[in-house]
């Protein structure tokens, strides 16, 4: 496999580290899964705890192989932007529909929708979103 015995004991120390604070995070997200109550409280604990956990692991990663390959060694930065960057998509999607889904239902634990904004009689053209949707059109 690899050379994991001729790492120097000032990169295996912090290696180690990151590694167990990474699973610790991971650890503590998946716990807060299990024991939140509701949905909502439950989809915010894994979220944290994997995009903290997981970054933790690549910095780790990357010391590692860097200390082993004498080279930097920058891969795991693109597992980073990628987890960084879906992770809290995925969080809004899960959010809104799972939203949507309790607003259809009648369920009276979330808040009903926001009314729409008035028209106002002193802007000519209706409300000023409709203004503004206007203004995007006639720019295009």
């Amino acid at each position: 496999m690899t050379n994991a015995a001729d790492l120097p004991a000032w990169a295996a120390l912090p290696t180690a580290l990151l590694l167990l604070l990474g699973a610790g995070l991971a650890l503590t997200g998946s716990l807060g899964l299990l024991r939140l109550g509701s949905f909502y409280d439950r989809i915010h604990a894994p979220t944290l705890g994997t995009t903290m956990g997981i970054s933790c692991v690549l910095l780790a990663s990357m010391l590692f192989f860097s200390v082993l390959q004498t080279r930097l060694v920058l891969h795991e930065l693109l597992i980073a932007v990628l987890m960084a960057a879906t992770t809290p998509v995925t969080l809004m999607l899960l959010a809104r529909a799972a939203l949507y889904r309790d607003r259809s239902e009648g369920c009276d634990e979330v808040p009903p929708p926001p009314p729409p904004l008035p028209s106002s009689p002193d802007l000519p053209g209706g409300s000023p979103q409709t203004q503004v949707s206007a203004k995007v059109i006639e720019r295009t």
